[in-house]
């Protein structure tokens, strides 16, 4: 340490080996308290990361906790839409005021305030990224016991400034069963790691297809290699999505609130209980 250090990092010109590397957090909305927040990330595309959160979002808001959806997707935004959300959101000047769905979970997503759902967001990766900061400190979100933030995919811009911005206590990885999707689970556990943000637990989605007739179940996209990443990263949690007609259904019909399935259950319980 120097003789000339001013013991805050801050402010002290010092360039010591005790000196802290300098936090890039931001505070959220001064009217608002986030208690816990979960960032849903996937390597890549189509998978069904919005599902996964939408899902475990209801499930949240069932077991009592006042649950919020930060959709970091801007520029394919389709929380609105699985929840039926139709309205705009509105502001003060300053604020912005997240809109409730039908069960009263709070959601900002880029679409609330396009003029129409279908106007595409293009925009370069430093405004994008802006915008979800912007979702995090400029609306009012009030108390909040459990937020969910849906993220693009992949290892981009917006991910990083999520983990960089915003305090994410822990995330869950959503993939498929194709192969060629366990190496790009890899990235985002590495990623993770990176950014010392703990993997709450990993979701395969589209896992496998149940037979209505005789309940069999079928691999459609190939046998799943989900336990043995998970085993490699010591990820306690696992869970396995099927190809589920009728919650696809409720998800376009905007009524994902009322999905039944125990498949999250235990995804729930471990983020309830995850601490950084």
């Amino acid at each position: 340490m120097s003789e000339n250090c001013t013991h805050n990092c801050e402010t002290c010109g010092q360039n010591c080996g005790e000196r802290k590397a300098e936090s890039l957090l931001v505070p959220v909305n001064e009217a608002s308290t986030v208690k816990k927040v979960i960032a849903v990330v996937s390597g890549k595309g189509g998978v069904g990361k919005s599902m996964v959160t939408s899902m475990l979002s209801v499930l949240s808001n069932r077991a009592g906790n006042k649950t919020a959806i930060l959709d970091a997707d801007i520029t394919g935004p389709s929380i609105p839409k699985a929840f039926g959300i139709t309205q705009k959101a509105e502001g003060d000047g300053k604020n912005i005021f997240p809109v409730n769905t039908k069960t009263d979970i709070r959601m900002m997503s880029i679409n609330l305030l396009l003029p129409e759902d279908t106007d595409p967001v293009v925009w370069r990766g430093p405004v994008i990224a802006g915008a979800v900061k912007q979702f995090w400190t400029d609306v009012i979100w009030d108390d909040i016991d459990l937020m969910f933030i849906d993220c693009p995919p992949g290892t981009g811009d917006v991910p990083l400034t999520v983990f960089q911005s915003i305090p994410v206590d822990g995330i869950i990885i959503v993939t498929s069963p194709q192969e060629l999707v366990s190496m790009i689970v890899e990235k985002a556990v590495k990623m993770a790691k990176m950014m010392n943000i703990p993997v709450i637990g990993v979701v395969e989605n589209m896992a496998y297809f149940e037979c209505p007739d005789c309940g069999k179940q079928h691999s459609i996209f190939g046998e799943s290699h989900i336990e043995e990443i998970a085993a490699k990263y010591d990820i306690k949690n696992v869970a396995r999505l099927p190809m589920n007609r009728d919650i696809a259904s409720m998800a376009d019909k905007g009524q994902i609130e009322l999905f039944n399935g125990n498949w999250l259950d235990g995804m729930l319980e471990a983020v309830e209980k995850a601490q950084r």
